[in-house]
């Protein structure tokens, strides 16, 4: 309970879960599990496990698009993105990716469903629809494996693990705009629009703070935090929210 800050349930039998996405309109919350090669699904008010889908070797990022009600998780072993189709909790297919693939993401703007093939450096735009990959972005940098897409303001934010880079890149044109010097490792970022803040964290034990105004980044500093694996931020209170492996 976020507003409370009480833990109000645990939910055990989850090996190795890395990613986890959220779907209010389908009462769905999918955990990606690593360690069991498969994708959970549950119910948001019975916390319930409705299903288990196989077909992912290390199941990560998950994305959702709304109009075909699917459900896309990247395999980062398996290089490709597995598709549940959103209703049935079934798998519809397998895109081949041709790498390893790191975070996913949706694209309302573009209606594609957006995925960091770090091992080729590129960002790959599918349509949900089809199941087909429509275009490939190379990234100026190496491993890209983590990012956020700024909606509003057409900008993708890209974290590099192989070089601690971050860059800035423009939806529209896919010009990199600039690129950033982060903590090494750096995963996931999150996004607090009304505060103007964008948090990095990197798993060497770090979490780089920027404040964004018009496209461009300025550096606020970073907290040291060991194994800052993933960040997430309330939009309403601004807390941002942390996992930290293996401490306590």
């Amino acid at each position: 309970d976020t507003q409370a800050g009480k833990l109000v349930a645990s939910i055990e039998g989850f090996p190795g879960a890395t990613g986890v996405w959220a779907v209010p309109s389908l009462h769905h919350v999918y955990v990606s599990l690593t360690d069991a090669h498969e994708v959970a699904v549950i119910d948001d008010r019975t916390l319930r496990v409705l299903a288990r889908v196989s077909g992912a070797d290390f199941p990560d990022g998950i994305a959702y698009a709304p109009d075909e009600r699917r459900i896309f998780v990247s395999d980062e072993k398996g290089g490709i993105d597995l598709v549940i189709d959103g209703t049935s909790n079934e798998r519809l297919g397998r895109v081949d990716l041709g790498g390893e693939a790191g975070n996913t993401h949706y694209d309302a703007t573009s209606h594609c469903i957006v995925i960091a093939v770090q091992t080729r450096n590129e960002l790959v735009a599918i349509d949900p629809a089809s199941q087909r990959i429509v275009a490939r972005y190379p990234m100026p940098c190496d491993h890209p494996h983590g990012f956020l897409i700024d909606e509003p303001h057409r900008l993708a934010f890209v974290s590099c693990e192989g070089d601690a880079r971050l860059l800035v890149v423009d939806l529209r044109t896919m010009r990199t705009m600039a690129k950033l010097k982060v903590a090494d490792d750096p995963d996931v970022l999150a996004l607090d629009p009304r505060l103007g803040r964008l948090y990095v964290a990197c798993e060497s034990g770090a979490l780089d703070v920027f404040a964004v105004r018009n496209g461009s980044l300025t550096s606020l500093g970073e907290m040291r935090l060991p194994y800052a694996h993933s960040v997430a931020v309330d939009p309403a209170s601004h807390r941002v929210y942390l996992p930290l492996q293996n401490v306590d």
